[in-house]
């Protein structure tokens, strides 16, 4: 309460962010136990990211190389675009949540500000309220942005193993056609 109307934005943000993450997460775990799995057998599958790649060459046994590696990379960022999804939106998210925390801040101290216009600066009472509401939406801005900003960097680092596991699958087919 004591953040008003910018600090429940702020917590409906850092819901969202969580929820998100929690989502990416798990879609990020699944594709990379089926890539895994994938890795144990020599048959794609195109069930999973790294199958639908492999079927790339498997499907094209008599094309030259350069047209094999061309349909390899354009798989892969076929491929990478849904394992990619949504990590943007949570970076919005934690760049976003510090900046309602400072706009928190001025709308807190707007109204301690005018409470001092109408009221004098007799009674620390009459500014507490706005003085609450600035320290509530920034440290409410901070506590939404550190937990995203660190699993952010979590899911990326997982995506981008993932994406790389296309790329050196895709670099070795390209190799063993040589």
């Amino acid at each position: 309460e004591d953040g008003g109307p910018v600090g429940y934005v702020i917590l409906g943000l850092g819901l969202l962010g969580l929820l998100l993450c929690a989502w990416k997460g798990l879609a990020l775990y699944s594709a990379g136990g089926k890539i895994s799995r994938q890795l144990k057998t020599s048959e794609a599958d195109k069930s999973n990211p790294l199958g639908r790649v492999l079927s790339v060459y498997s499907d094209n046994p008599d094309v030259d190389l350069e047209t094999l590696e061309l349909k390899l990379d354009e798989a892969i960022l076929r491929e990478s675009a849904p394992i990619e999804t949504g990590l943007g939106f949570i970076k919005v998210l934690y760049v976003v949540a510090p900046l309602l925390g400072l706009l928190g801040t001025v709308v807190g101290m707007i109204a301690t500000f005018q409470m001092i216009t109408l009221f004098g600066t007799g009674d620390p009472r009459m500014m507490a309220g706005g003085i609450s509401e600035a320290l509530v939406t920034t440290m409410l801005g901070l506590v939404t942005a550190i937990p995203l900003v660190l699993l952010h960097a979590a899911l990326a680092n997982n995506t981008k193993k993932i994406v790389d596991t296309l790329d050196e699958q895709s670099a070795g087919l390209i190799a063993q056609q040589e």
